[in-house]
C-alpha cells in the first residue's frame, strides 16, 4: 500500500513539474514589449520552436498550432506580438 502510495505522489509531482515550467504563459506574453531584443524575449520565453527569416526580418513562434506566442522581429527587435489560446 505504501509504495503504491509513494508511486502516486511521485507521478502526481512529474505532473505539476511538467505543466508548471511551461514559459507559454498569458503573464509572460503580457511582459514582452514592442523594441525589445530578441535575447530578452528568449530570456522570457526560451528558445523559440520555430524561425522563419528573411530580408532583416524574422517570425518565430513559441508554441503549436493550438497554443503559440508568435513575434515578429524586425532587426532582432519586437515589432508585432501575437498569441493564440493563452
Amino acid at each position: 500500500m505504501r509504495d503504491r502510495i509513494k508511486i502516486i505522489l511521485v507521478t502526481f509531482l512529474m505532473i505539476i513539474a511538467f505543466t508548471g515550467c511551461s514559459k507559454l504563459t498569458r503573464e509572460n506574453y503580457d511582459t514582452i514589449k514592442i523594441g525589445m531584443d530578441y535575447e530578452q524575449v528568449q530570456k522570457i520565453l526560451g528558445e523559440p520552436d520555430k524561425c522563419d527569416s528573411a530580408l532583416g526580418a524574422k517570425n518565430c513562434i513559441w508554441g503549436d498550432t493550438e497554443k503559440n506566442i508568435t513575434i515578429k522581429f524586425v532587426a532582432d527587435k519586437v515589432a508585432f506580438p501575437t498569441m493564440k489560446g493563452l
